[in-house]
Parts: structure tokens; sequence; C-alpha cells
């Protein structure tokens, strides 16, 4: 039985690209001003990262502090056309900006290759929908970043993050052998959980997605001291994903699945 790691399935925004998960998170707060001229925060918008966008917005109408805010200006809760609507609006504003935050997140090109060179397959999954990952696999293409397999949050008839299905659909397109030798990394709990309910191993990314939310300058200038505590924050946000290790970013995904390999080759399974 072959006991080496098969494939990375790695998430976009905050954990490849777009340094602090920075493009959707604004969008919301804008799609709520231009739809409703309904106020949310930047930290208001970052709560239900990682699922699905028509999801999150279905998630942010449901979020205690949006609602109570919701009901006291329109005077009922918000309703399924409401979602609709702000989805509607929100699509064409992410599809017209994702392109401004599509920076590769540094180290993430090494690691990929570092990856590739170890005769990894590279999968993707992602909370975006199929028309905005169109135009931001364009802009990374230009990088040099081109995973094997991307599968976006409506691309199922089954549905995206936390269920397993989109990492699941790259093992099917990939042709891999076992979950168990698939490793799943994310910077959110949903997309953590994605991996975990596909019985992949995870990696979670702390300081470069959106719970942390620190640009790439603050990171650069942030201490050692500074980091830990931040790192030590996010994992806390992770735990209810149990993910197998946490990691500052995808710089240091090749020591990872190295590491992995040799759990596997001692016969220890995620």
């Amino acid at each position: 039985m072959q006991h080496t790691l098969e494939a990375v399935i790695l998430d976009w925004a905050g954990t490849v690209v777009d340094f602090g998960s920075f493009a959707p998170t604004q969008i919301f707060v804008d799609a709520f001003k231009a739809a409703y001229d309904f106020d949310i925060t930047l930290a208001e918008a970052r709560r239900p990262m990682g699922l699905g966008k028509w999801q999150h917005i279905e998630a942010l109408g449901r979020d205690p502090e949006i609602a109570a805010r919701w009901q006291s200006r329109f005077g009922t809760a918000m309703r399924r056309e409401d979602v609709e609507h702000l989805y509607q609006t929100f699509i064409p504003l992410q599809v017209e900006r994702v392109g401004q935050h599509g920076e590769l997140i540094p180290g993430a090109l090494d690691a990929v290759q570092a990856l590739r060179a170890r005769g990894l397959k590279i999968g993707s999954t992602t909370g975006y929908p199929r028309a905005v990952m169109q135009r931001l696999m364009e802009v990374v293409a230009a990088q040099g970043y081109v995973p094997d397999c991307t599968v976006c949050a409506d691309d199922l008839r089954a549905g995206a993050r936390p269920g397993p299905w989109m990492a699941l659909a790259n093992v099917l397109e990939l042709g891999l052998g076992s979950v168990a030798h698939c490793v799943k990394a994310d910077d959110t709990l949903p997309g953590l959980l994605e991996g975990r309910n596909a019985g992949m191993w995870t990696v979670g990314l702390a300081l470069s997605g959106s719970p942390c939310g620190w640009t790439l300058d603050e990171y650069l200038a942030a201490s050692e001291a500074e980091r830990e505590l931040a790192c030590r924050r996010v994992a806390a946000e992770f735990a209810p994903a149990r993910p197998h290790y946490v990691i500052d970013t995808i710089a240091a995904l090749p020591a990872v699945a190295e590491d992995i390999e040799r759990r596997l080759a001692a016969g220890e399974r995620p």
C-alpha cells in the first residue's frame, strides 16, 4: 500500500493570494451599503469567512448584532430575497475588484514548486463563485501559479464548505488513490472543516488569512511575540476543526508535507 502523499489542496484568498483576505471582506461591506444603504463593519464581514458567498451573506443576516440592526431598520428579519439581492450586488463588485487583491502571498510560489518537486499534485477549493475565480485565475496565472484543479463554491449541487464535497471533487478530478494521502490547507474554520470532513490531513494558516486580518505590511512589521500571540488567538478559532497543524503562512507547508509523509510511513492516518 502506498504510504506517501499524493496531493495538497489549497484555498485561495488568505492562503495563496491576497494576504489578509481583504478582497472578499471589503466587498461584503460595500455590497450592503450599495444594496440597502446598510452598514456592517469589516470585522463583522469576516466572521463567516470560508463559506460560499451566498451562504456567507445568509450567515451575516443571522449574526446577532447585524440581525438586530437589520430588524430595527427594516422591521423584519433578513429574507431570502434580501440575501439574493445582496449576492447579485456583491458578484459584479467582486469580479471588478478581485484582481486588485490578486498578489501571491510571499513564499507561495516557492512552496508550490517544492511540493510539486515531491511529486504532489496541487488542487484547490474556494468560497468564490466561478465568475469571480475566472478573473482571479487569470491574474494569478500571470504570476506563475496554476493549480491542477480548481473547484468553486457554486460548481457542485451538493454545496460548499464546511461539507467535504469540493475537496472530494479534487480527489475525483486528480485521480487520487486515498483521501488519507491528501492535505487540505486553509485559513478559515469552514475550510479546515471541509478537509476534516473529507478525511484529509488539515493545515491551518494562522497569520496570512482572514481570522488574523493583518495586511502584509503589518505582518512584516510584527515582532515575534506579536506573531506568536496572534497565532495562538487564531489557533483557538481553528480548534473546533482540530487541524493537524497550524502554521504562520504557506511558506512553511513543504516542511509540514515532509512530516506528514513520515507519519504515513509509520502507519498513521489523519
